[in-house]
């Protein structure tokens, strides 16, 4: 057994299963995008990663509106301030979602994806649930099998995939790790961080090919080496000002003074 064969599986059954409801999740971004809004992209702990993943990257083009809290997600300092406990103690909180949203006037055309392998954490559920009590369709990328092997620890009863429009499997194994050793209890090797990669950039395709045909495809960010320095500022530069008209028009401000 090595992991990259393990991986191999993974996205497979990706491929083999998933196809259908990535399209489903491509269509509902298309429709965020084309109307000149957003789609949030959220996760807590390591599912940040799907969402950087999303834009910006070269490949990558506006209207996916990267919504992660550090606090969630700061993992690299470990121990002491900023540490793994504090973040894996917030992502569980309850309540913490809505202070979150509560920057934003929610309302569609904005729709929402959000990343959780486990499905369990309470942000990304009430996240979801919020969202669609807003008006705005959701999707959901999660494990299955994980949704399967425990029971729900949100006090609703409910996990990610329970509060969601669309469910995207991430096809990952209980407990994330892909590969046993013998003798040792404990698996190795993550496999979510490729299989969330594997959705974002297959869906962000799908969605491209939707925008594309509509004449609506925002200015995609794209080396040098590929289009020349000029053209490559020049899109950036497009991209960055798309981006800022969007996020401004998502913010919650104050009502204008009469």
């Amino acid at each position: 057994m090595s992991w990259i064969s393990e991986a191999h599986a993974v996205l497979d059954r990706i491929e083999q299963t998933q196809t259908a409801a990535i399209a489903e999740a491509a269509a509902i971004a298309a429709d965020s995008i084309a109307a000149g809004s957003v789609v949030f992209a959220a996760g807590t702990g390591h599912s940040r990663i799907a969402v950087e993943e999303l834009f910006p990257r070269y490949g990558s083009f506006p209207g996916f509106y990267p919504l992660v809290e550090l606090s969630t997600t700061f993992h690299t300092q470990v121990v002491g301030n900023n540490g793994q406990r504090q973040a894996m103690f917030l992502e569980r909180v309850e309540g913490l979602a809505e202070q979150v949203l509560a920057n934003f006037a929610l309302a569609p055309p904005q729709s929402m994806i959000l990343f959780s392998a486990s499905g369990q954490n309470a942000v990304s559920i009430e996240m979801a649930v919020l969202a669609r009590r807003a008006g705005l369709p959701v999707v959901g990328v999660t494990s299955l099998a994980e949704y399967a092997a425990s029971p729900p620890r949100h006090s609703s009863g409910q996990k990610l995939a329970d509060v969601c429009d669309v469910v995207v499997d991430l096809c990952t194994p209980v407990g994330d790790s892909l590969c046993a050793l013998d003798g040792l209890d404990t698996p190795i090797g993550p496999g979510t961080t490729l299989a969330g990669a594997a959705v974002v950039n297959s869906l962000k395709l799908a969605t491209a090919r939707i925008l594309a045909a509509r004449g609506r495809l925002p200015s995609v960010l794209t080396s040098a080496a590929v289009v020349g320095a000029e053209r490559s500022q020049a899109l950036f530069e497009d991209a960055y000002l798309d981006q800022a008209e969007r996020s401004a028009a998502v913010l919650r401000v104050r009502a204008p003074r009469p």
